[in-house]
């Protein structure tokens, strides 16, 4: 008996028990193992940024009256609009950027009364005004306060199109480029050989967009607007690039 216990054979089934006992009662203890085989494919991911300054600016302009009389209202919100879509032309704002977001009706009701009866109506009348020339966005508020428009929503800065998919390409060179660096420094750490690239995947990111906010308010109910000051910052584009390379 205690040559068995002393013998190898004895040794090795026991440390093979005890190592059973302790994977499935023991505490757990992760492991992880990465293995790159030759054919695998070798990714590496890289996010790249490029800003640009907007060059489209939105403004939201609305004009809204009440009365007793929906003809009355009506033909004064009618007034105010021609005025003011007149105006905005007047500032070089071409007919197709003056766009009408909505034309609202509300009967207004007294519900002291019951059956509740209209005590008269409210209409509402809502422009979104595409502004191609950053120096005109000021003259544009101050304009459209004197006029009567009496609810003005936020400004919008945005990129045209080409200005955007260059700042994509930018953002995208660079993206390609911090990848490649990062796979020819891994590759060489690990000792392995990069073939050619058989996989690109794309992913955007969210525009950041960073305005620059007015310091000055427009006066809505003062009969002398102050002029606002009201620049467009700029805007951050990123793209993220998975580039995958086969191995040597």
């Amino acid at each position: 008996m205690n040559d068995l216990l002393k013998s190898p054979f004895f040794a090795v089934i026991t440390f093979f028990i005890l190592l059973f006992l302790y994977s499935t009662f023991g505490p757990k203890i992760p492991f992880s193992l990465v293995t790159q085989e030759k054919g695998e494919p070798f990714m590496v991911t890289e996010t790249g940024n490029a800003t640009a300054v907007p060059d489209i600016a939105k403004v939201y302009l609305g004009i809204e009256e009440n009365g007793d009389s929906l003809k009355t209202v009506q033909e004064n919100v009618n007034k105010k609009s021609k005025s003011l879509v007149s105006e905005l032309k007047k500032l070089g704002i071409e007919e197709k950027n003056i766009k009408t977001n909505s034309y609202n009706v509300y009967p207004e009701y007294n519900y002291d009364q019951q059956p509740p009866q209209i005590r008269g109506y409210r209409v509402s009348i809502n422009y979104q005004v595409t502004i191609e020339n950053f120096d005109k966005v000021n003259e544009v508020l101050v304009k459209a306060t004197e006029v009567g428009a009496n609810n003005i929503g936020n400004i919008s800065f945005e990129l045209r199109d080409e200005t955007k998919e260059k700042a994509l390409n930018e953002a995208r060179e660079e993206a390609s480029n911090k990848a490649k660096e990062k796979a020819k420094s891994l590759a060489k750490i690990s000792g392995i050989s990069l073939g050619r690239i058989i996989n690109i995947s794309e992913s955007a990111g969210a525009e950041d967009i960073r305005p620059m906010y007015a310091s000055k308010a427009v006066s809505l109910t003062s009969m002398e607007s102050t002029k606002p000051e009201i620049t467009p910052g700029e805007t951050e584009i990123s793209i993220t690039l998975s580039i995958s390379w086969e191995i040597k």
